[in-house]
């Protein structure tokens, strides 16, 4: 009885908490979508009110996908994201799969090898890196962000998909070899499409990594003729020299609503891989 009444006290509390954190989190997200509808009158002087019903700006996405070049920019994003999530799936898996499921001299020392990446600071390394990039000829290429999005995604990828290869029961595998499957064919018949949970944890946490990027897309597409290169959060950036260094606040707000809405999609969809997939790999790997 004392433990049920306990419990009954705590409840209205911990509902309050739980709330008011959902509060804390939707309401900007809500604000930024009704305040991308409203003049830049309107923003500036009651910028938490609610747009006229009968004035809603949709003109203000309009002028971001034409004048403001979203749209080159929305392509450039969605290749590299795209293309960034699939080599870093398959490359991670493959990696992961040899970690977990084989045993040769040095196969820990190169587990925690991969790791280390984890441990290294994009500030520290992007110093050398532009100039090796600069070597290679590679600045201002969509190749070029492309390697280093996914030289820099692949630890935390291989560390979650080791853990979900290694909680595979080893039966399977062998079962495979037996009926004349080879290595190659027994992983990707058998193992991958089981490890698909831990795929789809990467493929999220690679597209909000890689979507929502921009040091390194300013660092390596910020010189002369990379105009057509850019990514949407360098577009966004770029939205005060488009509009002729005057601040097109409801452009710019609806430029946050065209990049947050894939991020709200994918999330909002595939959300229930995340806790399984990232407990199995901390736990596995």
């Amino acid at each position: 009885m004392a433990e049920r009444r306990t419990n009954t006290l705590i409840k209205p509390f911990l509902y309050s908490a739980l709330f008011g954190y959902l509060a804390i989190v939707v309401y900007p997200m809500l604000w930024l979508l009704y305040t991308s509808l409203k003049t830049d009158r309107e923003i500036f002087l009651d910028p938490f009110s609610l747009p006229e019903l009968g004035d809603l700006q949709w003109i203000n996405f309009t002028n971001a996908w034409t004048k403001g070049f979203f749209g080159d920019y929305f392509f450039n994003s969605v290749l590299l994201t795209v293309t960034t999530v699939t080599a870093s799936m398959l490359l991670a898996a493959m990696a992961a799969y040899a970690l977990a499921r084989f045993t040769f001299p040095g196969v820990r020392p190169l587990f925690f090898y991969f790791l280390a990446g984890l441990m290294i600071p994009l500030q520290l390394s992007i110093v050398p890196l532009f100039f090796q990039m600069k070597e290679f000829g590679l600045l201002n290429s969509r190749l070029g962000l492309l390697i280093v999005y996914v030289a820099f995604g692949m630890p935390f990828a291989i560390f979650i998909l080791t853990g979900f290869f290694r909680s595979l029961p080893s039966s399977l595998h062998e079962s495979a070899l037996m009926d004349g499957a080879g290595e190659f064919r027994a992983f990707w018949s058998i193992m991958l499409p089981l490890a698909r949970p831990g795929l789809i944890t990467v493929g999220i946490f690679s597209f909000l990594g890689t979507w929502n990027e921009f040091f390194m897309a300013f660092m390596f597409l910020s010189g002369e003729g990379s105009q057509e290169l850019r990514t949407l959060p360098l577009g966004l950036a770029n939205i005060t020299i488009v509009s002729q260094y005057r601040s097109d606040w409801g452009m710019a707000f609806a430029g946050l609503v065209l990049i947050m809405a894939p991020t709200m999609l994918v999330y909002a969809f595939l959300q229930q891989y995340l806790t399984k997939g990232i407990t199995v790999g901390a736990l596995k790997g």
